[in-house]
């Protein structure tokens, strides 16, 4: 009975220092990578960069996280991958940046966003840590709303391209994304921290996508009332 008790005991704290491990490796990578994009996204800026040319980044960057990061992930190929990925986003983020602050007051609606975005990830990511709650159950619901959110966009894209006014629809749906994001950071950082998710780079990168997505439709809500 000793002996199953000491073993159990040091299961329990290997798998302990397992996920802290997972868990620091996650939130380093990640303050990098968000940095990177920054970066990337100051750069584009600077160079009055096409929105034509930040949407054909977005799907080069779409293509490795769906082609590429899953094969390379479990390898230092990875992290090559996701800087690669991160820059791709943070440039195409550039000229949305841009179009925002040319508006009336942009700087402090891009800034609100930016703040908006940090209490919310710091809020739930903290929330998740320090209760130690599970967030599993919300699986089907960040899976399904992940489904939804693709085939809305691809409508609203088409109703946009046919001279639709859908700028109801694009608030409604901007705000359903700042709910879904925010179940996936619950979602995700639960994963973490309860051994569902042990790979560091698919976690950042999940996380990394809440936060950019987050700050979008924050930026589009903020500056619906300018557009």
């Amino acid at each position: 009975m000793q002996q199953l008790y000491t073993r159990n005991a040091r299961a329990e704290v290997g798998n302990s220092v397992e996920v802290n491990k997972v868990l620091r490796n996650t939130y380093m990578l990640l303050a990098l990578t968000l940095a990177f994009s920054a970066v990337t996204a100051g750069i584009a800026m600077a160079a009055n960069m096409s929105h034509g040319m930040g949407l054909i980044m977005s799907l080069v960057a779409i293509g490795l996280v769906w082609f590429v990061l899953p094969k390379t992930a479990n390898s230092s190929k990875g992290l090559l991958v996701v800087f690669a990925f991160t820059g791709l986003i943070g440039a195409s983020l550039g000229p949305i940046v841009n179009y925002y602050m040319s508006m009336s007051g942009g700087t402090s609606i891009v800034m609100q966003a930016l703040g908006g975005t940090a209490v919310i990830f710091f809020a739930l990511s903290g929330y998740t840590l320090t209760t130690r709650k599970d967030f599993s159950f919300l699986r089907g619901f960040v899976m399904t709303g992940l489904i939804v959110m693709i085939v809305c966009m691809l409508v609203l894209m088409g109703a946009s391209m046919f001279g639709f006014d859908v700028s109801a629809l694009h608030l409604a749906f901007s705000a359903g994304i700042v709910l879904l994001m925010s179940a996936l950071i619950l979602y995700q950082t639960s994963a973490i921290i309860h051994g569902g998710e042990t790979n560091y780079i698919m976690a950042t990168t999940s996380l990394y996508l809440s936060i950019i997505n987050l700050f979008t439709s924050l930026l589009h809500l903020l500056g619906a009332g300018n557009e």
